[in-house]
């Protein structure tokens, strides 16, 4: 990994000062401003580090623990108390399109990680190794949380739960982060490295660096609708059928508060036990806090309704039990950086294939309803099973260019928010596609360290090479040193 500088915190006095920001008499009538305080405080500083990932979900997970096994010293900052993201804190029990109907697409490290789960009967009981490389796989959150726990201290990664980036030292101009400020219980650290890595789901150290991202909400009429999903059990799954015929009826009863047709339903994970995926929350704005933090409430009640509906109105549920809501919103749509390329619907229609591809995929268009309308819902449908499904065999390829913010020299951003628009963004947001692009973050990142060759000037013949060897599928027959930029 060439000449390590050896790791040392610099622990001085903790200093801070604090001033109200001076501020002019408003005029009558004048539009309100905030005040605002200046910070300045000294705080440790660590090195020694050759990569940082903030986020532990599905992408920033397998960057670690891949860029790691590479040779690596890496540092993960995970906000919560486990990795997994939306398949462990969020309660999204399943690796969606992970086949095309007749392989896997979305192998190398996700095979590893489900072929474990599989051996430890962590799978939705009856998965055969066949059906879910075909297809995907329904799991048990605790069980991938051990998963990835073993992995990641396996590889070596240094795991800090309850951290978040709050910060970035970067030079804009040359596009290029010299490190950042975690906060958890012990306060504030400043991490120096050499590369970083953006898992976080919604760009947040992205964001912080200034990379221009779009902003749902902003950049598009409303955002997607999170759910909140949870945990329960005593479900009769031999009996358990018919779940959307059940929510026409509810929905014509007027049993629910918002009448919402799009309930993506419940879920098997064990002999008894499943994953309810609902209730939307409309109208959320998942970069404002008051908003997440009012949608989280309002999610909580209207879990409720769902179980009543379901002990109601569908076989197999009349006994069910609520275990759990979970911990973090199921957010679909935040930010997306501005990458290198961005993948576009027009790519998606034709079922591009790159020369620079990392991974591949096969999953549908998925831009979850906007409101409870029956005119949205069937906007939904139609997308969601016509032009936007794709046949069995086929995929998109996805460039080594989505995952590097435009202009940044030793920056990747994997997961949800890489670069692609508002359509391609709704099939490849999901868990399954997260991990591959995670694993070829941390093995790019790994790369522009021994190369000594910035993020956007990386020989992807090589990178392609690599993930082949890891076992990635990259079926591309000709491949090319340099990316494929958005002109």
């Amino acid at each position: 990994m060439g000449q390590r500088i050896s790791r040392r915190a610099l622990m001085k006095s903790c200093a801070i000062a604090t001033s109200l920001a001076a501020a002019p008499p408003l005029a009558l009538g004048a539009e309100s401003r905030p005040m605002t305080y200046k910070l300045v405080r000294e705080i440790p500083a660590e090195e020694g580090y050759d990569l940082v990932v903030a986020g532990g979900g599905p992408a920033g997970a397998a960057a670690a623990i891949c860029a790691a096994r590479l040779g690596a010293k890496v540092l993960l900052a995970e906000a919560t108390g486990c990795l997994g993201g939306m398949g462990t804190s969020g309660l999204v029990t399943r690796f969606a399109y992970a086949g095309d109907g007749e392989k896997m697409l979305s192998a190398g490290l996700l095979r590893e990680i489900c072929g474990i789960l599989q051996e430890r009967g962590f799978l939705k009981p009856g998965s055969t190794r066949s059906n879910w490389e075909k297809g995907g796989a329904a799991f048990q959150p605790e069980g991938y949380k051990l998963v990835l726990d073993e992995l990641a201290f396996k590889a070596g990664v240094e795991v800090r739960f309850f951290t978040r980036v709050i910060d970035a030292d970067v030079d804009r101009k040359s596009g290029t982060v010299h490190g950042v400020v975690l906060h958890n219980i012990e306060g504030y650290h400043y991490i120096r490295a050499r590369k970083f890595i953006d898992g976080t789901g919604d760009a947040a150290l992205a964001a912080l660096c200034g990379v221009a991202c779009r902003e749902a909400g902003r950049d598009t009429p409303k955002p997607m609708a999170p759910s909140l999903c949870s945990m329960v059990s005593n479900v009769d799954w031999k009996r358990f059928k018919n779940q959307q015929e059940a929510v026409l009826q509810a929905v014509k009863d007027a049993f629910f508060t918002v009448p919402d047709t799009h309930v993506p339903g419940l879920f098997q994970t064990s002999e008894t036990t499943g994953s309810m995926n609902a209730p939307h929350i409309f109208n959320l704005n998942a970069l404002r806090c008051k908003s997440l933090s009012d949608g989280l409430m309002m999610g909580r009640k209207l879990a409720q309704e769902y179980i009543a509906f379901y002990r109601k109105y569908v076989p197999g549920c009349e006994k069910l039990e609520h275990v759990t809501t979970a911990a973090l919103l199921g957010i679909r749509e935040s930010r997306r950086i501005m990458g290198e390329y961005e993948l576009n619907v027009n790519d998606f229609m034709a079922r591009r294939q790159f020369p620079d591809q990392i991974a591949v995929w096969h999953g549908a268009i998925d831009i979850h309803v906007y409101d409870a309308s029956r005119e949205d819902y069937k906007r939904y449908y139609d997308e969601f099973h016509t032009a936007g499904r794709m046949k069995k065999g086929e995929c998109i390829g996805i460039p080594y260019g989505v995952l590097v913010p435009k202009g940044w020299k030793n920056l990747w951003v994997a997961g949800r928010p890489v670069s692609a628009d508002i359509q391609v963004h709704g099939a490849i947001r999901v868990q399954s596609a997260a991990v591959t692009m995670g694993q070829a973050a941390g093995t790019a990142a790994v790369q522009s360290i021994k190369t000594r060759r910035i993020a956007d000037e990386l020989d992807i013949e090589q990178l392609v090479t690599t993930l082949r060897q890891a076992g990635a599928y990259l079926p591309q027959t000709k491949t090319s040193k340099v990316m494929t930029r958005t002109t």
